[in-house]
């Protein structure tokens, strides 16, 4: 997706800001980052596909190099930036991150709710463990489509409330056919 598009998606949304983290890289978003501005926040990100499995970093100042599990945590921390498991007990994603219960004390937040999983009770999971482990919640879109921008997300007074886990969820999930609609698109390059 275009970058300008998807602020442009997200402004008409309602939305004050945005987070973009591509797989595996942090470029778009540290492109978007630069449109950032007093009404509209962008935040820098990436989920990153590690040795045990996918993270999310939030607020990067640069790439990550590495894809071994301690050092990504490692690289994203020095760069102030903030760690997240997503869709952590999605059994449709084969890249969730593995031995969560041994490598939770290594984040900062868990994914409580992503609106493309397809069942529910993969995000009313996240947000037990989360509660059980003390860890910080984040939620997100995951979009994959110019219509998904929005659909799920957190609500804070500033951004800094993100770092301090002072956020109120939101979010609707995407549904099955959704999800089969965009892996279709995907499949014939399309946008929405």
């Amino acid at each position: 997706m275009r970058i300008e598009e998807i602020i442009k998606q997200a402004k008409a949304k309602g939305l004050d800001g945005i987070a973009i983290t591509d797989h595996g890289t942090a470029r778009g978003a540290l492109e978007a980052k630069k449109l950032s501005s007093e009404d509209f926040v962008v935040i820098a990100g990436a989920e990153i596909r590690t040795d045990r499995g996918e993270v999310l970093g939030y607020f990067l100042q640069e790439e990550i190099k590495s894809r071994e599990f301690f050092e990504v945590v490692d690289e994203i921390h020095s760069q102030g930036g903030f760690v997240a498991v997503p869709h952590p007990f999605d059994p449709f994603r084969i890249y969730r991150l593995r031995g969560l219960s041994e490598l939770y004390a290594y984040v900062d937040a868990i994914e409580v709710f992503n609106s493309r999983c397809a069942m529910q009770g993969s995000n009313r999971k996240a947000l037990r463990f989360a509660l059980e482990h003390g860890l910080k919640f984040t939620a997100g879109s995951d979009a994959h489509t110019y219509a998904e921008i929005g659909s799920a997300g957190v609500m804070v007074e500033s951004v800094e409330d993100i770092i301090k886990g002072k956020v109120d969820i939101f979010g609707t999930p995407a549904g099955f056919m959704n999800l089969i609609k965009t892996k279709i698109y995907k499949t014939l390059g399309r946008r929405e």
